[in-house]
């Protein structure tokens, strides 16, 4: 079913205002970033171009290895939308709430995407009637629990207890995050309302929440899905942008030799791991690589909290949680896995001992 939407001019034109307003606030944030990162280069006395180079590379760094997994996403995302109903979403899914809620921890393996891809398939499953509890349980869990982070931890550590100690702590947080989330109510409370309306190939059709439309002829199916992924990639490629420039900055404005200096402590490693993790936002298909050069400096809690929080909360999807999910419930997403790794590392450090 389908409606066309016909707006009044009035109203038209507070939409192009508000248009106008928030594209003008990402230019004044990113200014305002670059003042602040101008500002502390000028405190310190250090050579500003210099500065500036270093962080024009860490944030070309960032984005050039974010940029594709995201452009994976929105492909996955317009496929879903093309030739995914609501009744194949429906057929899929235990509906035991506990057993569905466990299901979207393995999710990762039909729909392999780190976590900048993760959020426009999530975004997409939503509209297509995917329960919360389980679209947040994938969200969290997808960036790890897929074939391409397997190996690359396995490459990295082999198989010990890092690499089983990673998918089992993802799990586990996932899944209890979505728990939380179950008793949230549904989809249209905790998200946007831009992101519970899209639009199909950028038509003026509205498609309402789990719309029944018929299935498209693979050709027709194929051009929407490209055509949307288009268009989700420039709009969820703002956040990505937004987050990789503070990320960049964080990285060039923090020391990171006085975090490193700190990682002996069974608490206090495991909250600096917690802050590299977020800081550097790296895709969790080679965080393990990076991960790998912590041994012997960090605790293994610590280094199981950067591999286990990181791929589920950093600074650049945060910022692409924002573009779907309410304020409030981002602070729950960023909060709740942050205090779950956090007791898990430090139970670790305490009572584990790793020869």
């Amino acid at each position: 079913m389908r409606r066309v939407a016909h707006e009044l001019p009035w109203e038209a034109m507070v939409a192009r205002t508000r248009m106008s307003l928030r594209r003008l606030s990402y230019w004044l944030a990113g200014l305002g970033l670059a003042a602040v990162v101008i500002a502390a280069v000028l405190g310190t006395g250090q050579d500003v171009g210099a500065i500036l180079g270093i962080f024009t590379t860490r944030f070309l760094g960032i984005f050039i290895e974010a940029a594709p997994f995201l452009l994976l996403g929105t492909v996955v995302s317009g496929l879903i939308e093309s030739f995914v109903t609501a009744d194949d979403i429906a057929r899929w899914m235990p509906r035991n709430p506990v057993l569905a809620t466990l299901a979207g921890a393995f999710m990762g393996f039909a729909f392999p995407v780190c976590e900048c891809g993760v959020v426009p398939v999530v975004r997409r499953l939503f509209t297509k009637g995917l329960p919360l509890s389980v679209g947040v349980t994938f969200l969290l869990a997808a960036p790890v629990m897929n074939p391409i982070v397997l190996a690359s931890t396995f490459v990295a550590f082999g198989a010990g207890p890092v690499l089983v100690g990673r998918f089992v702590i993802t799990a586990m947080v996932a899944v209890g995050v979505g728990l939380v989330f179950a008793f949230a109510g549904r989809p249209q409370e905790v998200l946007r309302p831009a992101a519970l309306m899209p639009v199909a190939g950028g038509s003026t059709d509205v498609i309402p929440l789990y719309a029944r439309a018929p299935r498209k002829p693979l050709v027709a199916g194929l051009r929407d899905a490209l055509r949307m992924a288009g268009d989700e990639y420039f709009e969820m490629g703002r956040y990505l942008v937004t987050g990789s420039l503070l990320a960049a900055a964080m990285q060039t404005l923090v020391s990171q030799d006085v975090l490193l200096a700190l990682g002996r402590g069974p608490v206090v490693s495991v909250l600096v791991q917690q802050a590299l993790a977020f800081l550097l936002s790296v895709c969790s298909t080679v965080d393990a690589f990076l991960a790998l050069a912590f041994v012997g400096s960090f605790t293994t809690g610590s280094i199981l909290a950067f591999l286990t929080f990181g791929p589920m909360v950093d600074i650049k999807s945060m910022l692409m949680f924002l573009g779907v999910f309410q304020r409030r419930i981002v602070l729950y997403l960023i909060l709740l896995p942050l205090l779950m790794t956090l007791l898990i590392g430090v139970w670790i450090n305490l009572n584990i001992s790793f020869v």
